[in-house]
């Protein structure tokens, strides 16, 4: 975490979910990497109705993903966690509730965050390396709380809006798509948990097509372990 991300959030800290503003002005916050990669990334599960599809998926393409998961998903169903791990993805943290931290004070946003670490920790194995905001609104509490628990903020460079009731999967494709290059993070979600119903149809169905697009570009998809260079 630089001073730059740190000034952001005690000021403004809506700014940081502002997407072009924060690939121009915070490009490690963003999820910006390595120029010939793409980084895939998926929030709010893991949930047994609609995650292993998209494990699926991403099997057939031989691509692996960065999962940031809900503490309150996750000990639901921890063997789905461990089999998100054993596929190859990387697992990481998107708090223990769904909230946004405009409206939580600092000691519930400390531990919120350190519980879904601590069961991650616990769940997979492997200490996660990686923490997202519900919204993608930080606030210098959650910046604190990852200095403490030794994770790294990101956000994305590029989302489907796979979230909405009117999404489709062409519509998914191309809201993607208008703003991906080379180097950018991509959001969608592995579950509608906090989307419209079946949402997640919809995701799934947008993935081949967001896949192939890549593959034809040149670029290698993966989990942001292998897109940006961050020291343990």
């Amino acid at each position: 975490m630089n001073d730059t991300v740190a000034f952001a959030a005690t000021l403004v800290p809506p700014l940081t979910a502002i997407t072009p503003l924060r690939r121009a002005y915070m490009p490690r916050l963003a999820g910006v990497g390595r120029p010939g990669h793409i980084a895939l990334t998926f929030d709010d599960g893991p949930d047994r109705r609609s995650t292993p599809h998209i494990l699926r998926i991403l099997a057939e393409y031989d691509v692996r993903a960065t999962f940031f998961v809900l503490g309150t998903m996750l000990a639901e169903d921890p063997e789905l966690g461990r089999e998100l791990v054993d596929a190859g993805h990387e697992v990481a943290v998107h708090g223990w509730h769904h909230r946004c931290l405009l409206r939580r004070g600092p000691l519930a946003t400390d531990l919120d965050i350190a519980r879904a670490t601590m069961l991650v920790d616990t769940v997979t194995g492997r200490a996660p390396r990686w923490y997202r905001p519900p919204y993608g609104v930080f606030t210098l509490a959650a910046l604190r709380a990852c200095r403490r628990l030794g994770l790294t903020p990101v956000l994305w460079t590029a989302w489907g809006r796979d979230w909405e009731a009117g999404a489709t999967p062409h519509s998914i494709v191309r809201t993607v798509t208008r703003r991906l290059t080379g180097g950018g993070t991509v959001l969608l979600h592995d579950t509608d948990v906090t989307s419209a119903p079946g949402s997640w149809l919809r995701t799934a169905g947008a993935l081949p097509t967001l896949l192939d697009w890549a593959q034809l570009r040149g670029y290698t998809v993966g989990p942001l372990a292998e897109h940006l260079e961050v020291p343990r």
